[in-house]
């Protein structure tokens, strides 16, 4: 009888296409793949360290797989791992430590996955890394709606509250040939969404002799009925070419995430950013003015050293003004080996807590605001096979999340919708019709 091996991811998109490659590596090797709530053989937790709560949560998630079963295998890779090694070595009942590069390298560096009496750690420096490129591709679920192709690992930016340089390496992309033929492999699988993901995407290129929107130019032009979605991209890597190509590609989705992190110049030299509130504003402007509705998304940390309540109130109404759509509220936590730690001025953490709240609330009006502008507009939408009591969802090319009576027709097909009612984070619609191919 084949063993049962259980996944966890912590994180970003970027690991949850890492963690489906390498479940699909354990399938290929005989492994029966089972759920994590599951009694299994093989626990593997994909970990993140961008929080002091995602560290956290690891402990806690190894814990609960060994109460499940108390002689299974644990193995714990990733950023955790790669940066904390010991750390999680003096964690009970774990079994296999490795490194950013070597989670793809199980069945090469392990003889077995038997239950050890102390842990073996498998970590290279991440001048190791610079040299090789896991390739991973993921899906949203167990569904061929979308899918997460991973074209782009580590960064060269130094930003000083950050530890992912540290886990993950330099800046390296995937070959561009290498790409086009693990994307048209996807879209064989059947996927009509694909979202591009790394950890610095628009920094594509580096020793390709392609860039980002070359790459970009490529992939739209491949025949077929699907989307493309960037997952993030930084303010100073997106350019006008980008932003002119997407607006005339009906292939690429009307939405950007955007890093901000902070609306106050003076916060933003503290992170080493590499651009100002002005750059960041002109952007947006840019973005609606070409293509109107567009969904925008924005990361922002809050209670960053030095931040006092008025910068904050800076970075509060600036936002407010902005016509985004919707924000990713990271509240500040401290990460050993960053500059970060050495400002003074710390926030309390009450502090940061209220500044939290307050603008999750704004983006919760935010999103409010841009569903209510699309009421009686048409938007493209995705529908996922799910059914659930009796209805399906799907995301819009925009990034609005619309729900509509189930079915089987719409599931995995671009259905053209009208948008004829919005509340709270999810929008219903008028079917207009299906199209049948994205040109």
């Amino acid at each position: 009888m084949s063993k049962k091996i259980a996944l966890h991811t912590l994180g970003c998109k970027l690991n949850y296409s890492e963690t489906s490659t390498i479940g699909k590596n354990f399938i290929d090797q005989g492994f029966e793949l089972v759920d994590f709530k599951s009694k299994a053989d093989v626990y593997l937790i994909n970990t993140c360290t961008v929080t002091e709560n995602a560290d956290r949560e690891c402990r806690q998630i190894i814990r609960s797989a060994l109460r499940k079963n108390p002689e299974a295998a644990i193995v714990v890779t990733g950023c955790y791992a790669q940066l904390k090694p010991e750390e999680i070595a003096s964690i009970e009942g774990v079994d296999y430590i490795l490194g950013s590069k070597e989670k793809f390298e199980i069945f090469s560096l392990l003889e077995n996955l038997d239950k050890k009496d102390k842990p073996e750690v498998f970590v290279t420096s991440t001048e190791e890394h610079d040299k090789s490129f896991g390739i991973a591709a993921s899906s949203d679920s167990d569904e061929r709606t979308r899918a997460f192709f991973k074209i782009q690992d580590g960064c060269d930016y130094k930003c000083s509250y950050c530890t992912i340089p540290l886990a993950r390496g330099k800046s390296r992309s995937l070959q561009p040939e290498q790409v086009l033929k693990q994307f048209n492999d996807i879209l064989q699988l059947g996927y009509k969404e694909i979202i591009l993901t790394g950890v610095n995407v628009g920094d594509y290129g580096k020793n390709t002799g392609i860039n980002l929107l070359g790459l970009l130019k490529k992939m739209i032009e491949i025949e077929g009925d699907f989307r493309i979605r960037i997952s993030s991209i930084e303010p100073n890597l997106l350019n006008d070419s980008i932003i002119e190509l997407t607006a005339e590609s009906g292939k690429l989705c009307n939405h950007f995430h955007i890093p901000l992190q902070s609306g106050n110049n003076k916060i933003l030299s503290l992170m080493q950013r590499r651009y100002k509130r002005e750059l960041y504003h002109d952007l947006i402007y840019k973005i609606k003015n070409r293509i109107p509705d567009a969904g925008i998304g924005v990361d922002v940390i809050v209670g960053f050293p030095g931040e006092s309540y008025d910068d904050f109130i800076e970075t509060y109404n600036f936002l407010k003004e902005l016509p985004i759509s919707y924000l990713h509220v990271f509240t500040y936590s401290e990460r050993e080996n960053t500059l970060s730690v050495t400002i003074k001025d710390k926030v309390a953490h009450t502090e940061k807590k209220k500044r939290t709240n307050m603008l999750r609330i704004l983006s919760e009006k935010k999103r409010f605001e841009f569903h209510q502008s699309l009421l009686n507009n048409c938007v493209e939408v995705i529908f996922e096979e799910n059914n659930i009591n009796g209805k399906m969802k799907g995301y819009s090319s925009n990034y609005v999340r619309v729900t509509h009576d189930f079915n089987i027709e719409f599931v995995n097909s671009s259905v053209l919708m009208k948008i004829t009612e919005a509340k709270g984070d999810i929008c219903k619609g008028e079917i207009m019709g299906i199209k049948k191919s994205v040109v």
